[in-house]
């Protein structure tokens, strides 16, 4: 059955002169968010996009699946699923997400990165690469780590639990000298209450056998591409009675602090 949603959508006219650093896109980037994260903190799991419409919207991204099964990303138009086991698996196009941010990824600046000591220091050296920081950041990054820690978090049954109590049971990964490809999205902190304020992040190593949620790391070398966007809309399900249902005027900013957090690394978002 075909699914109607509801989109909430902003834009800011620009120029994008860099947007088309690599010559080879010509569409400037915009990001489309499945749903909004107080949603998700509201226990909101039964999936309204699917997978397939999630691809024609961008090709680089993360979020989760229907039931919160899981971690999702997504890299180079290929969608992922990191489960609770930590094995990796690709959904089919027909199989439905309830949260997602994606982009048609344009970088408009690529660096090299060497010796990054945690995620803590990764957040203080990237903001002098960013020109506009009151604008959502997408970024992916290409290359080798020392270490990397991520998560992900169970599928769950009706009746729902909100998120802070479903993610109480999540299951944490630490790998060593791992290469492969993060992915995720720095937001300012106005956005509170539609995404998640900083950095979100999302691994997966180069032979998509791992990854999750990303919590901490240490990073040797590689590539970071950075792509500022200014065209962003949100996506909420259509006739939802859990939509229409939800407090979405409650403050749940500790609440995502606390489901953001690490037992190890409780500094992250």
């Amino acid at each position: 059955m075909k699914k109607h949603f509801y989109v909430f959508s902003l834009s800011i006219v620009t120029i994008c002169c860099a947007a088309l650093l690599c010559g080879c896109k010509t569409e400037a980037p915009r990001i489309t968010q499945v749903a909004i994260i107080d949603t998700l903190l509201g226990g909101m799991y039964d999936g309204s996009a699917t997978v397939g419409q999630l691809k024609s919207w961008g090709d680089t991204g993360i979020g989760t699946m229907h039931q919160l099964d899981g971690e999702m990303l997504v890299v180079d138009g290929v969608v992922y699923q990191v489960k609770y086991d930590g094995s990796v698996n690709r959904p089919a196009d027909s199989e439905t997400i309830p949260f997602a941010t994606v982009v048609n990824f344009v970088p408009t600046k690529r660096i090299k990165l060497e010796n990054i000591k945690s995620f803590k220091h990764f957040e203080a050296q990237i903001p002098q690469y960013i020109a506009n920081r009151n604008v959502p950041v997408a970024v992916r990054f290409t290359g080798k780590f020392s270490f990397m820690h991520t998560r992900s978090v169970e599928r769950q049954k009706k009746p729902y639990r909100p998120l802070i109590e479903a993610s109480k049971n999540q299951a944490e990964f630490k790998f060593e000298n791992i290469s492969g490809d993060m992915v995720g999205f720095l937001f300012p902190k106005y956005v509170k209450g539609m995404n998640v304020p900083g950095w979100h992040l999302h691994f997966i190593d180069k032979d998509r056998r791992c990854g999750g949620h990303t919590l901490d790391f240490s990073m040797l070398d590689g590539e970071l591409e950075i792509c500022e966007v200014y065209d962003f809309r949100a996506v909420f399900p259509a006739g939802s009675d859990h939509l229409a249902k939800l407090d979405l005027n409650k403050d749940r900013g500790q609440e995502l602090k606390k489901v953001e957090s690490s037992r190890e690394y409780p500094h992250l978002l």
